[in-house]
């Protein structure tokens, strides 16, 4: 398998591409796999939380280039190509409303980039390296860059960054925000893994509350609008059992038992 899905036993859900002797290029079976794989842990009432990781050197070097050749080169043919097919993981993604963190090792170029872009949180190896590499060979960034890196990095960095497909490393990754957290290689993916585990062990209708609201947030146009967004999600999440027991739970300094309702 191309890629791989598994549910561990504390309700983390791990995507795993797993072709590393083409550092993870994907093909378009794979981004139905992707896809599907997101749709299963959003409506998976034990997944509490997703966790993206690739296996081998490198995170996710793009689509494969064969896949991309194999596409007629009508105007329509290659919209549809994003559109129709490429597009479906951010689309999944978009309507996750679970944590969903990356595990970046290795390089993350252009689309691959974009893909770890998506997700809520990014953590990073040492080994990692970020390029939005599209310009270097004559294209725009397919599959969100434009949308998702200037609301990490800020236009002008973002602007920088597109416009010269320059790497960057790890630290610097740090520095701009691109990443939460830096580990070794070897120490990444268990550190993702407890990371995701403790987000599981939390209230999911607040969890899934506060994500909602964040993105809203962004959306929104006016304070207001998001203030009255923030007191709708409040009301219901306070109303929940999970709400309930975090407080009696926090009174009676035990540690609180959820049951996502």
């Amino acid at each position: 398998m191309a890629l791989d899905y598994v549910v561990d036993d504390h309700g983390v859900g791990l995507i795993m591409l797993n072709r590393p002797e083409r550092h993870n290029a994907f093909t378009f079976a794979m981004i139905d796999d992707w896809a599907d794989a997101l749709t299963s842990a959003a409506r998976d009432d034990r997944v509490r939380a997703v966790v993206l990781t690739a296996a081998g050197r490198s995170f996710c070097s793009g689509v494969d280039l064969d896949e991309l050749n194999g596409v007629d080169r009508t105007p329509l043919a290659r919209r549809r190509m994003l559109t129709d097919r490429v597009h479906k993981v951010a689309y999944a993604v978009d309507a996750l409303d679970k944590p969903l963190i990356a595990t970046v090792n290795g390089a993350a170029v252009g689309a691959g980039m974009d893909m770890a872009l998506m997700c809520d949180i990014r953590f990073a190896g040492r080994s990692a390296r970020f390029s939005e590499g599209y310009v270097k060979v004559g294209l725009v960034p397919g599959d969100g860059g434009c949308h998702y890196l200037p609301r990490i990095v800020g236009t002008a960095r973002a602007l920088e960054l597109l416009w010269t497909g320059d790497f960057v490393d790890a630290e610097e990754a740090l520095r701009l925000g691109i990443v939460s957290r830096v580990y070794e290689d070897g120490e990444l993916l268990d550190e993702t893994l407890a990371f995701a585990r403790r987000l599981a062990a939390g209230p999911p209708v607040a969890l899934a509350a506060i994500k909602r609201a964040v993105h809203q947030g962004l959306r929104a146009n006016d304070l207001r609008t998001s203030l009255d967004l923030i007191a709708s999600h409040f009301a219901v999440v306070q109303s929940t059992r999970d709400s309930a027991e975090a407080l009696a739970a926090a009174r009676e300094r035990r540690a609180p038992v959820f049951h996502g309702d």
